[in-house]
């Protein structure tokens, strides 16, 4: 039998992907996907115009976000939610407060970003941003890469906007527990999203396995666009320790911005239990 061909973690341009909701969903449709779920940061708005673009085309479609949470030292880490329900009011001001402080820290990365000779950058990463209340690093490094102080997303990151970097900017996000309670009161699974790329040590990682379960926190991205053959490995066996169901996600944002197409990631491993048979 033909394996499920699932990618449960992508944004639009309701955050801070390149495509409409639509659109996205098309070229899901095109690479084969057969169940998608749209995880925009801290953000919901794109859902419905998912949802009725999947139902067109034949594609089951979850709900989904991914929700900033501050972890141990001035670390940010992600929490994907799936399957919730988008009225649920806890969600919804939860997600609302999460957003509240972009736009300020935006202003604090243009400024750092001036002191390094990239002028005007507040006003250039707002030309990529469909809701100003969403600006990101993402928006800053279009600009950037457009002004050509830099060859690609990649490289923006690398050198102004990763933690130590010129243009980073600290900044405190939701509680781990305050974001899988909104996810769980909403009826959804709470994954981790794309543990590879967060840079802790292998004791402060197991930390935040153990805090996240002993939370109630359900699954963990095995299968990530950003991942290896050999972090696959690694995130399987936590799964496995752990009992954590296993996600399989893109964290497509838009062509030649991503590592990875929709729907184009290896398969979970067989011994996995896959999230969606959670629902």
């Amino acid at each position: 039998m033909k394996p499920l061909n699932a990618d449960l973690h992508c944004h639009s341009n309701v955050s801070d992907g390149l495509l409409s909701p639509a659109a996205l969903v098309e070229r899901a449709k095109a690479n084969g996907v057969d169940l998608l779920a749209l995880t925009d940061h801290d953000e919901i708005g794109g859902l419905e115009a998912a949802r009725q673009a999947a139902a067109a085309l034949g594609i089951r479609f979850v709900t989904g976000t991914e929700i900033s949470v501050s972890w141990g030292d001035d670390q940010t880490v992600h929490i994907v939610g799936l399957n919730f329900d988008e009225r649920h009011p806890e969600l919804i001001a939860g997600l609302a407060r999460v957003r509240s402080g972009r736009d300020a820290r935006a202003e604090l990365m243009a400024a750092e970003l001036a002191k390094v000779g990239i002028d005007d950058a507040y006003a250039g990463a707002l030309k990529f941003v469909g809701n100003p209340a969403l600006i990101s690093r993402s928006h800053f490094a279009r600009y950037i890469v457009e002004r050509g102080f830099a060859r690609d997303i990649k490289t923006v990151f690398e050198h102004w906007l990763a933690k130590g970097k010129p243009g980073y900017v600290s900044h405190a996000w939701a509680e781990l527990s305050d974001a899988l309670d909104w996810i769980r009161m909403a009826g959804g699974v709470a994954v981790i999203a794309h543990p590879a790329r967060y840079r802790l040590t292998p004791a402060e990682r197991r930390e935040l396995f153990v805090a996240f379960k002993a939370l109630g926190g359900q699954g963990i991205e095995v299968v990530s666009g950003s991942h290896t053959e050999a972090e696959v490995r690694e995130f399987a066996g936590i799964a496995r320790e752990f009992g954590f169901l296993a996600s399989r996600a893109s964290d497509f944002h838009g062509p030649g911005e991503s590592y990875i197409d929709l729907g184009r990631m290896v398969q979970l491993p067989p011994d996995l239990t896959p999230v969606w048979e959670a629902w």
